[in-house]
């Protein structure tokens, strides 16, 4: 009997060693991330892609002030204004293929690092525009009144015809609610500058366009246009 009381203490040791320290062990260990975690984090890292902006101040004009940023997303805003007015940036929303374009036109100027793009000779006063390339805190910029340089130029006449876009939707609402006869005047400007090419995605007004088409309260001639310029966005896309 005396021999069991001695040997049960020894053995009853012998467990606790061997238990305490794996407790102690796993108390302090810090989890291992799994694969899909990592790779959830490092996609998330990575998910804030590059964004593009065009800025044109051309005081004493109108609109004086034309600020547009584009995503690689295609998430974009508007900030069209007077100078002196507030800032009211508007949410909008670019296609997949034009933000593509904006972006190769970048990269094929380097995403602005250090190029000039303003031409050596004494030209008019035609605003000052600047194209700005943001990513991961790095910033390239390059600001011109004037350039010759064809890829410039064509991205340029993006966000030109973005502006005029936006400058178009604005005209055609409020002559919606303030001189519905002269909403006929409007689209027929607009049907000639979509035929021209001056606005880059002129789907973005086919809502408002149907609006009008299938308002009885407007002029006849203002409604089939309204449907003669989707039907024709249409058949382009």
């Amino acid at each position: 009997m005396m021999e069991i009381k001695k040997v049960f203490p020894a053995l009853a040791f012998l467990l606790l060693a061997a238990i305490v320290p794996a407790g102690a062990a796993q108390k302090g260990r810090t989890p291992k991330p799994s694969s899909a975690q990592t790779s959830s984090a490092q996609s998330s890292a990575g998910s804030a892609g590059a964004t593009i902006t065009f800025r044109k101040i051309f005081k004493d004009s109108s609109p004086e002030y034309v600020k547009i940023e584009v995503s690689q997303s295609g998430a974009s805003t508007y900030d069209i204004r007077q100078i002196d007015d507030t800032p009211q940036p508007r949410p909008f929303t670019v296609s997949p293929a034009l933000a593509a374009k904006i972006f190769a036109l970048a990269a094929a100027l380097d995403d602005f690092n250090g190029i000039t793009l303003e031409v050596r000779r004494r030209v008019a006063n035609l605003g000052e525009k600047t194209y700005i390339y943001e990513k991961d805190g790095v910033t390239h910029q390059v600001s011109f009144n004037y350039t010759s340089n064809d890829k410039a130029n064509q991205l340029l006449d993006i966000f030109e015809g973005l502006s005029l876009e936006d400058q178009y939707a604005g005209q055609i609402r409020r002559t919606m609610r303030y001189d519905p006869l002269g909403l006929d005047n409007v689209l027929t400007r607009l049907q000639r500058d979509i035929a021209a090419r001056l606005i880059p995605e002129p789907a973005a007004l086919v809502p408002l366009l149907n609006e009008i088409a299938a308002n009885s309260n407007f002029l006849d001639i203002a409604r089939q246009r309204a449907r003669m310029i989707v039907a024709g966005v249409q058949r382009a896309e």
